[in-house]
């Protein structure tokens, strides 16, 4: 494990040596992932992040989004379970609930617009789920955690923040420094971090993935690459393992893009295609 002053730069070698679980069996074991997102007016969020997680090798998909957004999204994704969540900010079915408290991975905030909304389906959700679920954080989920990091119980937890997420989750300006600025969130959190490309987890451990190019700045990029940490982590996975692999395995599915669509021309739905065959000829 590199020292805390240090980051270790996430290559194949690196990551054929740090090997994915490789579970044997029916679906359950590459585990359930539950998807909570998807907002009335941004559906498609949560499905690049559920799809992205089927991509990254888990073996069942649960979505739970806006009531509206239920039926178009169970037609969308025929391989996902999709419930509705109300628009009422007090209330979260019980149906929500059961299937958090046997999901083996919760994702929450693709696609979700409202604070004290998000704020509730976190407490409600993550409280129901077990004490060692994996849980991904991203979008309003972090703006969520920023102001009551109570919110998140579970310790195999990956926060996935851009710039601005990574600012309010410190209280201050990340600056230059993001592999510091990611060091200080996994202590504060204590959960591994994946902040644009600079990975840590709590007690030092520091990863660096180098691939990346400006076409992952690009709408709903953020929300396959949560979704790629969820299906890892479905796999068995840990939280610093899922998130070098899931960093990789974004950043690299945009280069074999690039020869077609150009530095900049491709779209999240194309890299969440890419995502299976750049985990598999790692």
């Amino acid at each position: 494990m590199p020292s805390r002053l240090e980051e270790k730069v996430v290559t194949p070698q690196v990551l054929r040596e740090w090997a994915l679980p490789d579970p044997q069996g029916d679906k359950k074991a590459r585990g359930t992932v539950l998807v909570v997102g998807g907002s009335r007016f941004n559906p498609g969020a949560a499905l690049l992040a559920g799809v992205a997680a089927l991509r990254a090798g888990a073996g069942r998909l649960q979505l739970a989004v806006a009531a509206d957004a239920a039926v178009p999204l169970s037609i969308a994704v025929p391989e996902a379970k999709v419930i509705g969540l109300p628009d009422d900010d007090d209330r979260v079915p019980d149906e929500l609930l059961e299937l958090a408290a046997d999901a083996d991975v919760i994702a929450i905030g693709p696609g979700l617009d409202d604070i004290g909304h998000t704020t509730v389906l976190m407490r409600e959700t993550l409280g129901a789920a077990a004490a060692g679920a994996g849980v991904v954080l991203d979008a309003y989920a972090l703006g969520a955690l920023s102001k009551d990091a109570s919110l998140l119980p579970q310790k195999r937890a990956v926060l996935t923040p851009n710039i601005t997420e990574a600012e309010h989750l410190l209280g201050r300006d990340p600056g230059g420094d993001l592999a510091a600025a990611a060091r200080d969130l996994a202590e504060r959190y204590h959960a591994v971090v994946s902040l644009y490309g600079h990975i840590a987890e709590p007690g030092g451990g520091a990863w660096r993935e180098e691939s990346a190019d400006a076409g992952l700045g690009t709408s709903g990029s953020g929300d396959a690459r949560a979704g790629i940490v969820a299906g890892l982590l479905g796999r068995g996975a840990d939280p610093a393992q899922a998130a070098c692999w899931a960093a990789f395995a974004h950043a690299v599915s945009g280069q074999r893009l690039a020869p077609k669509w150009g530095r900049t021309g491709f779209m999240a739905r194309e890299l969440v295609d890419e995502v299976a065959y750049t985990i598999a000829t790692v």
